[in-house]
C-alpha cells in the first residue's frame, strides 16, 4: 500500500524508501516491516494539515555471495572486452540451436533457384521490351540485386548447405556462379580458407587487415584504390585474378598456392565454365549489339560486384566499437568467428537469402540460409555480449553507407606486433591539414 500526504493542494503519493541492508543482519527469508508514525506539532499544522512517513524494508536481503555476483555482473557490463576469450565453447552454441535448423532440404533450395532465375529472366525481358530510360535505372538496381541473390545461392552450394548431394551442389553452383562470371570451385576453395581462418590477421583470405609494414610499403596509387570510395566496391573481379595485397595467386590458376594438387581438376573445370560464359556474352553482343548487352548484363554485373563488396566488407568491418583481430596462440576458430557482424538489410533480407545473419553462418556454415534467423535467435543467450545486435534498417539499407564511409576512412592497418590487435586510427590526413593551417 502506498502512503499518502494530505496537503492544501490535494493528495500526492510519498515514494517508498528502501535502505540498503547490510549482509548478515537478517536471513534471506526474513521479512521486516517498520512503520513509524509521528504526530505533527502545532507549527507543522500551520503549514500542513498532517503528514506521515512509512519506511519499508525489502522482502529479501542479499547474501554476501549474491552481492559479489552482482558486482561481477556490473563489471562485465561496464568493462566488456570483445577480445577476451569467451566463457563458452563452440559446442555450447551448437547445443542451443534446434536440431531441425541443421536439416537441408534440396527441394526447398531448388525452389529458391527457380524463383530467382525466373525473376532475373523476367526483369531482363521487361526492360528489353520497354526500353525506356526511366525504366533502365530501376532495372539496373533490381537486376544487380538479383545477380547478388544468385551468388548467395551458389555460395550455399559451396558450403554444402544447399543439399547433402555433392553432385547437385556442384552442378547448381557452377550454373549459378558461371552465369555471373564467378569461377565456382576457385572461389569455393578460397572462401573455405576464409572461414577456416576468419579473424586472423595474416591467414584470413577476405578483407583481412594490412599490417602497418605492408601498408607503408604500398605506393600512393594502391592506397587510393584500396581505401577511396568507390574503388574498393569494384575490387572483386580483380581479387579473383590477383588476390589481396601481400598475397599471390589467382582463382583461375590451378597451380596457384590457393589450391592443393587434388583440387586442380576442380579449378580447371570452373575456369572452363567461366570461359564458356564469357564467350557466350561475346557472341550475344553480336546478336543484340554491344549497347544492349551493356544495359542488360554489364551494368547489372558491376552493380552485383558492388553489392558483394559492400556486404562482405561490412560483415567484418564498420562496427561502432573496434573489433579485435588475432595472431598466434590468441586466435581460435571460435574467437575469430565472433568478430563477424550481423547486418539488417530491410526489404533485401529475404531477397538475398538472409546473408546478413552472418555470425552463426560463419561459425556453422552447414546451416541452410532459411534456418539462419531461427538459429541466431536460439544462440543469442549463449553468445551474450559477444553478439553485436545489428541496427534495424528501413526498407532499403542506406544507413550502411555511413558505416562504410567511416570504416574506409579509419580502418587501414593494424600493428605489426601483438596477438590481439585493433585497427589503428589514421591521423595522416588530419596532420596534413594541421600542417597546412600552420
Amino acid at each position: 500500500m502506498a502512503s499518502w500526504v494530505l496537503s492544501e493542494c490535494g493528495v500526492r503519493p510519498l515514494p517508498r524508501i528502501y535502505p540498503k541492508p547490510r549482509p548478515g543482519l537478517a536471513s534471506s527469508t526474513a521479512t521486516t516491516n517498520i512503520n513509524m508514525r509521528i504526530s505533527p506539532t502545532r507549527t507543522d499544522l500551520v503549514s500542513r494539515n498532517c503528514w506521515a512517513l512509512r519506511v519499508s524494508a525489502p522482502l529479501r536481503i542479499q547474501t554476501v555471495g549474491e552481492e559479489e555476483r552482482d558486482i561481477k555482473d556490473r563489471q562485465y557490463d561496464e568493462y566488456f572486452d570483445p577480445g577476451a576469450p569467451p566463457p563458452f565453447k563452440l559446442s555450447d552454441i551448437r547445443a542451443a540451436i534446434p536440431k531441425h535448423c541443421w536439416v537441408k532440404n534440396p527441394w526447398r533450395s531448388m525452389s529458391y533457384v527457380v524463383r530467382d532465375v525466373a525473376i532475373v529472366l523476367g526483369l531482363a525481358a521487361a526492360a528489353a521490351y520497354l526500353n525506356n530510360w526511366v525504366v533502365w535505372p530501376l532495372y539496373w538496381f533490381a537486376q544487380s540485386t538479383m545477380f547478388w541473390a544468385l551468388f548467395v545461392l551458389g555460395h550455399d552450394c559451396g558450403h554444402g548447405s544447399f543439399s547433402n548431394n555433392h553432385k547437385l551442389n556442384s552442378v547448381a553452383g557452377h550454373i549459378l556462379h558461371s552465369s555471373i562470371l564467378v569461377p565456382y570451385h576457385g572461389w569455393r576453395i578460397s572462401h573455405r580458407t576464409h572461414h577456416q581462418n576468419h579473424g586472423h590477421v595474416e591467414n584470413d583470405e577476405s578483407w583481412h587487415p594490412l599490417s602497418e609494414k605492408v601498408y607503408n610499403s604500398l605506393d600512393y596509387a594502391t592506397k587510393k584504390l584500396r581505401f577511396t570510395l568507390p574503388f574498393p566496391l569494384l575490387a572483386y573481379p580483380f581479387y579473383l585474378w590477383g588476390r589481396s595485397p601481400g598475397k599471390k595467386g589467382s582463382h583461375f590458376d590451378s597451380n596457384s598456392d590457393l589450391f592443393v594438387p587434388s583440387e586442380k581438376k576442380d579449378v580447371i573445370t570452373s575456369t572452363l565454365c567461366w570461359t564458356a560464359m564469357a564467350a557466350f556474352l561475346v557472341g550475344l553482343s553480336f546478336v543484340m549489339g554491344p549497347i544492349q548487352l551493356l544495359k542488360l548484363y554489364v551494368i547489372p554485373y558491376w552493380g552485383f560486384v558492388m553489392w558483394l563488396d559492400i556486404v562482405t566488407y561490412l560483415h567484418h568491418h564498420g562496427h561502432d566499437d573496434k573489433l579485435p583481430w588475432y595472431r598466434g596462440e590468441e586466435w581460435s576458430y571460435l574467437r575469430g568467428g565472433l568478430t563477424t557482424l550481423d547486418r539488417d538489410y530491410g526489404w533485401i533480407n529475404n531477397i538475398h537469402h538472409d546473408i546478413g545473419t552472418h555470425v552463426i553462418h560463419h561459425l556453422f556454415p552447414q546451416i541452410p540460409h532459411y534456418h539462419l534467423v531461427e538459429a541466431t535467435e536460439a544462440a543469442k543467450p549463449v553468445l551474450g555480449k559477444y553478439y553485436k545486435e545489428p541496427k534495424k534498417s528501413g526498407p532499403l539499407p542506406f544507413y550502411l553507407l555511413g558505416y562504410l564511409i567511416k570504416s574506409m576512412e579509419e580502418d587501414h592497418y593494424v600493428s605489426d606486433t601483438g596477438n590481439v590487435v585493433y585497427y589503428q586510427l589514421i591521423l595522416t590526413f588530419w596532420m596534413s591539414e594541421i600542417e597546412f593551417l600552420v
